[in-house]
């Protein structure tokens, strides 16, 4: 017992009536782990019976309550720190060599969690929206405080740092709802009427069931080239707009044999070929 009671007060740190034993050292961190377990339960309270209304989606409720929570362990830790009595004041020459030296390293973790904040607040985005952000196309899948998982066609799980949607540029497909429109090129050649072409690609945008009737579909005569005329067969959809490229190539198949049945063109380039011969390749012949 004696070589307890010497091992539970053995002397860490401090001078006076600020002395820090193990003793003291292992409550706390006894304490610390009961107020992070209670702030695990407190999150998911609010996140299942607080926050579960109408205006709050899942991602909303899980950023709103993991700010909380880490505000909840900060004040809880501060409160158990001081009533332990552990002088913070004692500390505050260790915490300034401390933020000095780690404060570089947690910039980046600082920029993520406030811009964490701004995307809960200003919600330019939300657990479910269709994005592009770089080169990454996909769904959000959640949301936290200092970063964003995203889900791609490929079933990927992607981990974006918050700041790349406040810093970067970001397209969002379904910021207010899911209807897109989608712009297909098709080139025929030049002896086809033009009306008859748009006629066509209209037909096989109407026997489509992702594309929608209302907003109506469109062609655009976009240009002349050299070898062709090329069409702009314009849709609308809310079906494919996760999965844009199965509807392009349900499209493209159908208008393939749609102008196959009616004998169009579908253009290809072409190239003149001059051969010149001169005196002395004649003379070798």
């Amino acid at each position: 017992m004696t070589n307890f009671n010497e091992i539970w007060n053995f002397k860490l740190f401090g001078s006076g009536e600020n002395i820090v034993t193990l003793g003291t050292v292992l409550i706390l961190f006894l304490y610390l782990i009961i107020l992070v377990f209670i702030a695990t339960k407190f999150k998911k309270l609010l996140v299942h019976r607080v926050f579960k209304r109408p205006h709050f989606d899942i991602g909303t409720s899980q950023a709103m309550a993991s700010i909380i929570q880490y505000v909840f362990v900060i004040i809880g830790s501060i409160i158990i720190i001081h009533n332990s009595g552990i002088n913070l004041s004692s500390l505050g020459l260790l915490a300034g060599a401390l933020g000095i030296g780690v404060g570089f390293g947690l910039q980046n973790i600082t920029s993520n969690f406030i811009s964490g904040v701004i995307i809960l607040f200003e919600r330019p985005i939300k657990v479910g929206d269709r994005i592009e952000v770089g080169n990454i196309v996909g769904n959000i899948l959640k949301i936290s405080p200092r970063a964003t998982t995203i889900i791609t066609n490929d079933n990927l799980a992607i981990i974006v740092p918050n700041s790349e949607f406040i810093n970067g540029r970001v397209i969002n497909w379904s910021l207010h709802n899911r209807t897109v429109r989608f712009n297909f090129m098709v080139s025929v050649s030049y002896k086809e009427d033009p009306n008859r072409i748009k006629k066509l690609l209209l037909e096989v945008a109407a026997a489509n069931d992702g594309v929608l009737k209302d907003p109506h579909s469109d062609v655009l005569l976009d240009s002349f080239l050299d070898n062709n005329i090329r069409f702009n067969l314009r849709v609308w959809s809310s079906t494919y707009s996760d999965t844009p490229g199965v509807l392009q190539s349900q499209l493209y198949y159908a208008i393939y044999e749609k102008f196959k049945e009616n004998e169009i063109s579908i253009s290809y380039p072409q190239r003149d070929i001059h051969i010149v011969t001169s005196n002395e390749t004649k003379n070798l012949a």
